[in-house]
């Protein structure tokens, strides 16, 4: 789990988006992203519902662009060996691990 220094601000970590306003998924957004740093297909990933539900992800992202306000909502959670951080204004960042980086 990251430390409460911010570690979603990492210099070394893989930054992409996605459009919650545009009907775009977080879900199929980490996999994808996931799969572009490890440089496999997201088929041969594990399955994501294996340590998030999909459609939980994807409807807090809706609800917060639904919503609006000020502040955003972050979850946090592994997958494949990397730590990902889902902002509910679009921003899906992955970590490498202390395990990860050494590999």
């Amino acid at each position: 789990m990251p430390s409460r220094d911010d570690a979603s601000q990492r210099e070394d970590a893989f930054v992409t988006t996605f459009d919650p306003g545009a009907g775009e998924r977080a879900s199929n957004t980490v996999v994808t992203a996931v799969a572009s740093v490890t440089g496999d297909e997201p088929a041969d990933l594990s399955p994501l519902y294996d340590v998030v539900e999909p459609d939980a992800l994807d409807a807090l992202c809706a609800h917060a662009d639904r919503t609006g306000g000020d502040s955003g909502h972050r979850l946090w959670f592994p997958y494949e060996g990397f730590d990902v951080c889902v902002h509910s204004d679009g921003e899906v960042r992955i970590l490498e691990t202390p395990s990860t980086a050494s590999a």
